[in-house]
C-alpha cells in the first residue's frame, strides 16, 4: 500500500497589498513516496508560490498540510523542513567562494552534523559528487563551474541530508537543452532509486512528461492533466 509523505488539504494563498488577489484556490494534492509530481502553468499563476506553501516556507491562509504525517504550523514546521524536505532552485544558490563539496555539505552543517573528514556526512558527500561525476571538481570553488555544473552540484546538495521530499523550481530554467536533459535525467535516478518524492515547477515539457503525474495550475486551481492530453 502506497504510503503519502505529503497531504495538502484546501489550501488557499491570498495576497492583500495593494489589493486582495486570491493566489491558491482550494488546492488538495497527496503525494506518494517514489512520486514524480510535475506543476506546470503559465508564469504568475502562482506556482512558485505553491511550492513555498508546500515546503513550509510560506504559511496558507486556510487549508491543512500534512508531511511524514506530521501535521505543519508555526511550531513544527522548521523541524519537519529541515527533517524531510530539499530545494532545489533555478538560481543554484550555491556559495560561490566555498568549494563543490563545502557547498554539499551545508545542509548537514546546518543540522549540526559532525562534518569533518570521516564522518558519516562527509563520507555521503563524497559520494554524491562521485555519482554526479564531479568528483574531481571537490575542491573547485563554485564560481569557477559552468552551469550544468552547478545544478549537478545543488541537487547533491539537496541529497546531502537525505530528504524524503525533493521540490525543485525550474530546475534546468537556465541549461541548454543537453544540459537540461542530463539533470533531468540524473534528478529523475536519484528520486526513484531512493524512493524519495519530487515535486518539480517547470515549462520544460520534457521534463514534466517524465513525471508520474501532471498538473496545471491555472487561476488559482489545480487540475491533473490526463495522460493523453501530456
Amino acid at each position: 500500500m502506497a504510503h503519502a509523505i505529503l497531504k495538502a488539504t484546501g489550501i488557499e494563498k491570498a495576497f492583500y497589498k495593494p489589493l486582495k488577489t486570491d493566489i491558491l484556490k482550494s488546492i488538495s494534492l497527496e503525494v506518494n513516496y517514489g512520486d514524480t509530481i510535475a506543476i506546470t502553468g503559465r508564469s504568475g499563476q502562482g506556482k512558485s508560490t505553491l511550492l513555498q506553501v508546500l515546503g513550509t516556507l510560506e504559511p496558507p491562509c486556510r487549508g491543512t498540510l500534512e508531511i511524514a504525517s506530521q501535521k505543519v504550523n508555526f511550531f513544527t514546521k522548521n523541524k519537519i523542513r529541515c527533517n524531510h524536505i530539499a530545494f532545489i532552485f533555478q538560481s543554484f544558490h550555491l556559495l560561490e567562494d566555498y568549494t563543490a563539496l563545502e557547498n554539499i555539505l551545508m545542509p548537514a552543517k546546518i543540522a549540526r552534523q559532525n562534518t569533518s573528514r570521516g564522518s558519516a556526512a562527509y563520507k555521503r558527500a563524497t559520494e554524491l559528487l562521485e555519482r554526479i561525476e564531479l568528483t574531481n571538481r571537490a575542491d573547485y570553488h563554485t564560481k569557477l563551474l559552468s552551469g550544468g555544473e552547478k545544478q549537478r552540484i545543488a541537487i547533491a546538495r539537496a541529497l546531502c541530508n537525505d530528504p524524503d521530499l525533493i521540490l525543485a523550481d525550474e530546475p534546468s530554467g537556465n541549461l541548454d537543452k543537453q544540459t537540461s536533459s542530463a539533470i533531468h535525467s540524473l534528478l529523475m535516478d536519484f528520486v526513484k532509486q531512493g524512493n524519495k518524492a519530487l515535486i518539480v515547477v517547470t515549462h520544460n515539457s520534457d521534463l514534466a512528461s517524465m513525471c508520474d503525474r501532471e498538473y496545471e495550475l491555472a487561476d488559482g486551481i489545480l487540475q491533473r492533466k490526463d495522460a493523453e492530453s501530456r
